[in-house]
């Protein structure tokens, strides 16, 4: 079995750069349709998804809006 992952992104941190999105390695995350109250569309972890918890979406976040966990 492979290494599990937990995010959160804290929406109204993220001004929807996109650097998340392609960062994924397994294209997980998408950009919403809804503006945060910041005015940005912010990221967001598409429903059943598959993260392993490598964290490069974290690094990749100018804002530090994504928090990731693995899990064994």
């Amino acid at each position: 079995m492979g290494r599990k992952g937990r995010i959160a992104i804290q929406r109204d941190l993220c001004k929807g750069c996109k650097y998340c999105v392609l960062a994924c390695p397994k294209g997980i995350l998408e950009i919403e349709s809804t503006l945060n109250k910041l005015g940005y569309f912010p990221a967001r972890s598409k429903k059943g998804n598959s993260c392993t918890g490598c964290a490069l979406c974290a690094r990749m976040c100018p804002e530090i809006a994504i928090e990731v966990w693995a899990e064994d």
